[in-house]
């Protein structure tokens, strides 16, 4: 499952795949992938480089 980060409004949240429109701000949005993929971050799981990760 990768985190995603909406590029209108900043919320974060974990899917398989971006939704058509932002769960928070209700914008139809762009969405960065903001997964880590690299051994630094393996603990958060999130590249803090890209976006904070919130539950």
């Amino acid at each position: 499952m990768a985190s995603w980060k909406c590029t209108n409004c900043g919320y974060t949240f974990d899917a398989d795949a971006p939704p058509d429109q932002c769960p928070s701000c209700k914008a139809k949005c762009e969405f960065v992938d903001i997964s880590c993929y690299t051994p630094d971050c393996t603990d958060s799981g999130v590249d803090e480089r890209l976006g904070t990760k919130k539950e």
